[in-house]
């Protein structure tokens, strides 16, 4: 299994503060946090897209190419690129400099978006969220395969059999599609042999294994091969359980409780955050042996080719998070890779 981090570059006040830190400040956290989980081994660091004031976000390649230059062997991501509001030729031109720079080690993950702040910001309509997302993935699956392409649409203007450059230096980059709980987008991505990254930020996991299923059932429909699965959680790790909740709740319950007011919910308890932070919860926070149980308890559910954890919903304390993040590589990580080595070598005898 693949283990890595994503983020939407939380700039959110911290410990009870009137004020986010200066952005610049927050972009060289960002890029130390990178560099870190390149150095200790981490396979995928992946950056979301936002175009709101509690994010640092809106342009993922610009951060990602920044972050290409200063590490080695991570996996670069979108998480996600907000594709019905973006252009696709731009999306392929960015992510292939990306692969350039990083010789090899760029992807994109595409979606729609939990926020809608882009369409109206470049002039979408709202009524085409939908359609527009569809034409533009299939754009972008297009010009993975052809240097030169002709391709008329709806929503975008036709090309007529130019070149898109630069190639990236893979054959192709790997192209996600994440979803939250709609099985048509699962089955879509199946249909068109996409890898699918699951969002599980609520509920109990066990509930999103149709998703799993309805994946394979639209790979078999449309004679794809079958394709890997990422589960994309919220969380924390400390040395201890206690210590972990106790650093993400605030933070947590900062962001959550501001998308909450926008969207009718009620303030978050800390009752439901610690229902959430349980073995069968959607939450992924604890100590390091806390999340190994976890990751392991849902890879029983949905055998998942990688794992990938938001650690700043909301912001924390930029060494508490440093922390985290070697939490996280140094006793999840191996303890992980060592548990499913030894299942498959089970499976295999």
């Amino acid at each position: 299994m693949e283990l890595g981090i994503y983020t939407f570059v939380e700039n959110t006040p911290i410990d009870g503060g009137s004020k986010p830190q200066h952005p610049s400040k927050r972009l060289d956290q960002l890029m130390e946090e990178i560099e870190l989980a390149d150095e200790l081994g981490l396979d995928v660091f992946a950056i979301g897209e936002h175009h709101r004031e509690e994010y640092v976000s809106s342009s993922p390649s610009t951060l990602l190419a920044a972050a290409a230059a200063r590490t080695k062997n991570i996996k670069l991501s979108s998480a996600v690129t907000v594709l019905g509001s973006e252009d696709p030729v731009r999306v392929y031109q960015q992510f292939s400099t990306i692969d350039l720079l990083s010789k090899g080690r760029a992807e994109i993950m595409v979606g729609r978006g939990s926020f809608v702040e882009s369409f109206p910001l470049f002039g979408y309509d709202l009524q085409d969220y939908g359609e527009l997302f569809m034409e533009k993935l299939q754009l972008l699956m297009e010009l993975r395969e052809s240097e030169v392409i002709s391709w008329e649409g709806k929503h975008r203007p036709s090309i007529d059999n130019r070149g898109v450059y630069p190639r990236p230096y893979q054959d192709k980059i790997p192209v996600w599609r994440a979803v939250g709980g709609t099985p048509k987008s699962a089955y879509e991505a199946g249909a068109m042999g996409m890898p699918m990254a699951i969002a599980i930020i609520e509920g109990q996991p066990a509930q999103f294994k149709q998703m799993v299923d309805t994946h394979k059932r639209g790979a078999a429909d449309y004679d794809q091969p079958e394709q890997r699965v990422s589960i994309n959680s919220h969380g924390f790790i400390a040395d201890t359980t206690q210590e972990a909740a106790d650093i993400a709740f605030p933070a947590f319950k900062t962001q959550m409780d501001k998308i909450g007011k926008e969207r009718g919910w009620p303030p978050m308890t800390r009752q439901q955050f610690d229902a959430s932070i349980t073995l069968k919860g959607a939450n992924v926070v604890g100590s390091p042996q806390d999340v190994i149980d976890k990751i392991m308890y849902q890879h029983e559910i949905f055998g998942h080719d990688r794992f990938l954890l938001q650690m700043s919903v909301g912001s924390v304390p930029h060494d508490k998070l440093l922390r985290s993040i070697e939490l996280f590589a140094k006793e999840v990580a191996p303890a992980v890779r060592e548990k499913l080595g030894k299942e498959k070598v089970q499976t295999d005898a």
